[in-house]
């Protein structure tokens, strides 16, 4: 009823605004205009919209089930123009299931449930196929200088929750969100958030109860983890500063609070090496230290998120060069054997240097990862493509203190190409991302811990329409 009730307000308020818009558009040979009024920071105001359509197909090993779905949506934005310091804003997407796979039908031989396509829509209500509608951005931003203060529902990008736009909407945060630009070549990011309504889902949860959305692994014991539903937390505060220490010695720290469950600090560095004709060598360090804040969570050990005691360190290295049209990067990760590296899925990618789009490494331990990428622009063409391929080697399947998800030792390829429109369909974007996954660690012969996570080839296709 409250979710109903929040979807008419926000139409009739898109309603009301594209109204007002229209009305004063009719006005517009009124000779005098007065720019301090709130009139005029409506009329002066942007709208937006964006169209998004995304075909996604599984192909699993032979016995297993294979998917596809197609889903389309689109969204309004509107913002109005600064009226004494301040700006207002609200945005809405609404999705659309428009032919799938049986997405809620589980696979027989692995017993093992959709991962990937079920994302497309709400996972919390995977048979849904129409009412796929959520208010995403609603507030209130106040300027200063070069600063701001934003309050309310909004999209935020950093190093732990982020937008990891994969499928069709991305994860939208609720609180209140600083930026800072007063410091010379730095940003400053801080904020405390109370509110989040995850990617693939269209509810919104205090951070507590976002936590466990997504498939919850097991415990150290082996046994179902059990936080679901109850894990409590009063909110999460942010901080993050981006520095160009020089002009080519770059610094990035991020400290992730998150009240009674666990707290996460990143310390990133990175030197730029000018060549001739515009080459560059890049070389960047990053580290990532986590624990436990009382109980991780809870106070039984079987329904806590973050198990108290426990240290997780991560550490990784890129090294790479690059000029207008090329550029290639060498990358290592390495997660200790402290404890599994943990950050809600809910929330966010992992920031690992070594990270390639369709899987993580959240939720394990002593880890060894490669990766390499190749990436060439052809600008004549408006065409990006890339290419990637990772070697991860991780804690045996049965390892459960290191191997939350129980996924296997892999081998992963990326090859993705984007094209940019231009004239008549300026404004179109259309991308196409192959994934493919092997399996070069154990298995025990149990499908469970194949299906949908190694031996698979997947395939995107993409359209992006903004205006």
């Amino acid at each position: 009823m409250v979710r109903n009730l929040m979807f008419r307000l926000s139409s009739l308020l898109f309603a009301s605004l594209l109204l007002t818009h229209t009305l004063i558009a009719q006005n517009s040979r009124v000779s005098f205009t007065d720019t301090t009024s709130l009139l005029h920071a409506f009329k002066a105001g942007k709208f937006g919209g964006h169209f998004r359509y995304f075909f996604m197909a599984t192909d699993n090993e032979k016995g297993l089930t294979d998917y596809y779905a197609n889903a389309v949506g689109g969204g309004l934005r509107f913002e109005t123009a600064n009226f004494h310091h301040f700006q207002f804003a609200i945005s809405g997407f609404y999705i659309f299931n428009i032919g799938s796979s049986n997405l809620v039908r589980p696979d027989s031989a692995s017993g093992q449930v959709n991962r990937y396509e079920i994302q497309l829509f709400d996972i919390t209500d995977p048979a849904n196929k129409k009412n796929l509608d959520r208010l995403e951005e609603l507030y209130l931003k106040y300027n200063f200088k070069t600063s701001n203060v934003r309050i309310g529902r909004q999209l935020i990008n950093t190093a732990f929750i982020n937008l990891q736009d994969g499928r069709m909407r991305p994860t939208v945060t609720e609180g209140i969100w600083v930026e800072m630009n007063e410091v010379k070549r730095s940003r400053i990011q801080l904020g405390w958030i109370w509110g989040l309504s995850p990617r693939s889902t269209t509810n919104w949860y205090r951070p507590g109860e976002s936590i466990g959305i997504y498939p919850v692994g097991v415990n150290p014991d082996g046994t179902r983890s059990g936080y679901s539903h109850n894990i409590r937390s009063g909110g999460i505060a942010i901080f993050e500063l981006e520095s160009a220490i020089t002009k080519n010695l770059h610094l990035q720290l991020s400290n992730m609070f998150v009240e009674n469950i666990f707290n996460t600090t990143l310390l990133q560095i990175g030197y730029t090496f000018p060549l001739k004709n515009r080459d560059s060598i890049e070389i960047a360090v990053q580290s990532i230290k986590q624990f436990a804040v009382n109980n991780g969570g809870n106070e039984d050990p079987s329904k806590t998120y973050f198990v108290k005691g426990t240290k997780p360190f991560s550490f990784g290295i890129r090294a790479g060069w690059k000029n207008d049209s090329w550029g290639i990067t060498v990358n290592y990760n390495r997660i200790t054997r402290n404890g599994r590296y943990l950050n809600p899925r809910e929330w966010g990618i992992d920031p690992f240097f070594t990270f390639l789009q369709r899987e993580r490494n959240d939720g394990l331990g002593d880890v060894h990862a490669i990766m390499g990428k190749l990436s060439h622009i052809i600008r004549k063409a408006r065409l990006k493509t890339s290419l990637a391929a990772g070697y991860y080697r991780l804690p045996d399947v049965k390892n459960y203190p290191l191997n939350k998800y129980g996924l296997p030792s892999y081998l992963q390829v990326n090859g993705d190409i984007k094209y940019t429109f231009a004239n008549t369909f300026k404004g179109l974007e259309a991308t196409l991302l192959l994934v493919g996954k092997k399996d070069i660690g154990e298995t025990y012969n149990n499908k469970k811990y194949v299906f949908n996570k190694v031996e698979m080839l997947q395939y995107n296709v993409i359209l992006n329409y903004h205006f």
